[in-house]
């Protein structure tokens, strides 16, 4: 399949730079995983209720992870192009996941079957590593952000985001931003005005 302008083994190449070093051979098993998916802007990818199978790769859009709260929508994480996405606790649990997952804008992911991931990941320590290399990325990230709120004021956790990913703050919806960074739109709106007037 030919996606703007990439194809599944275009993508396996990118994961394999990304996450492990793999063989002819070994780019071919990616290769077959693969499963290239489009979804319009508002389509859910999970929704709450279902159980999250897949590991999820962005090649283009924008989408972000929430959950409700004492019915207040709360964004946990959003993810734009050559990054991952997964309800991970619904991944390896196999029950119902907490959290749905949503297209911002028009996206294509490529999308990686747990199960078949690790059925390879058994034969091949190169798939075994790509597997474990995406998890650690995964937990390291939840960890960053968790860091971020617990020990950060409200202008350092926007500072760091435009830091970390520019194109996300440039694209994603300030409502989204605000919740994911845990604080107010009004509050959002006073620091980015601070951070703009710090920056002329």
């Amino acid at each position: 399949m030919n996606t703007i302008g990439l194809t599944k083994r275009d993508v396996a190449r990118e994961l394999a730079r990304r996450y492990s070093t793999m063989s002819h051979d070994e780019l071919d098993v990616l290769e077959s995983i693969l499963i290239p998916m489009k979804f319009q802007k508002g389509e859910y990818i999970l929704k709450e209720g279902e159980v999250c199978t897949n590991i999820y790769w962005v090649v283009k859009g924008l989408i972000r992870q929430f959950y409700f709260k004492n019915g207040k929508e709360l964004t946990e994480h959003m993810s734009i192009e050559n990054s991952i996405c997964m309800s991970i606790e619904s991944l390896f649990k196999e029950k119902p996941s907490h959290m749905q997952i949503q297209a911002i804008e028009p996206t294509i992911l490529f999308v990686l079957p747990k199960d078949r991931l690790e059925r390879e990941a058994v034969r091949n320590t190169n798939i075994q590593m790509l597997y474990r290399k995406i998890l650690e990325e995964a937990l390291i990230l939840s960890q960053i952000k968790a860091d971020m709120l617990r020990f950060e004021p409200a202008p350092e956790r926007y500072a760091k985001l435009v830091k970390r990913s520019p194109q996300l703050v440039l694209r994603a919806p300030l409502v989204y931003i605000a919740s994911y960074l845990q604080m107010t739109p009004e509050t959002l709106s006073r620091v980015r005005t601070s951070a703009l007037l710090d920056n002329k």
